[in-house]
């Protein structure tokens, strides 16, 4: 992109840091619907997410908590963003806060199904939610969480499909996880393989590729 026409487009892009109203509320229903999915995924005991895998497993080895080693390894992320040259913003600080707060909420409200019917039916609206969920606080342009942050960085930087990045990511964070000692089920499997696409097509619904570069 010339100079010109890319100072042009970051004087044109959206603010990071402030957000209208109805930005807000589609960050805040994003990110509530991100936090939802993950408490269903875990509620079916079907196996968790990459990422939580990845956590137990840092956990095993560290005898951290599992939701002290999930922030460090956000941070760990975070920098990675620097040669990426990825830039945060309100909805990365938000995401840290509100998905885990969802996560809480759903697991308090929802019951642990003994049916396995109803523990496939929460896997499939959870992996759902979390699709959801990612298109609609990243199209916000408010700058996307840690691990969104990573899949965006790398689409910008290689130019490969926002679907592949994000199945390889998720399978890495799977792979490692267990080596260091976490546990998997069928559900984390099934995370791990649709979560990519899924994201993919629901990006592809709320913002055209040109506007991806942004995020």
């Amino acid at each position: 992109m010339p100079r010109v026409a890319a100072a042009e487009h970051a004087l044109a892009a959206p603010s990071r840091w402030r957000a209208s109203p109805r930005r807000l509320v589609q960050l805040t229903a994003g990110l509530c619907a991100f936090g939802a999915g993950e408490g269903l995924i875990v509620a079916s005991e079907l196996g968790n997410s990459p990422w939580t895998v990845l956590a137990e497993g840092v956990a095993v080895q560290t005898g951290l908590a599992i939701g002290v080693a999930t922030v460090a390894i956000s941070f760990l992320i975070l920098l990675a963003w620097v040669p990426l040259r990825q830039r945060p913003g309100l909805g990365t600080i938000a995401n840290a806060v509100v998905v885990g707060a969802g996560i809480d909420v759903t697991l308090a409200l929802v019951e642990r199904p003994d049916a396995a019917a109803v523990r496939a039916a929460y896997l499939v609206l959870g992996i759902a939610l979390v699709a959801v969920g990612s298109g609609l606080y990243l199209t916000t342009f408010l700058g996307p969480g840690s691990r969104d942050g990573l899949m965006t960085g790398l689409h910008r930087l290689t130019g490969a499909p926002i679907g592949g990045i994000r199945t390889a990511i998720e399978v890495g964070a799977l792979a490692v996880g267990w080596a260091l000692g976490g546990t998997f089920g069928i559900g984390t499997l099934a995370f791990a393989l649709v979560i990519g696409p899924a994201v993919a097509a629901v990006l592809r619904l709320g913002a055209s590729p040109e506007s991806l570069r942004d995020l």
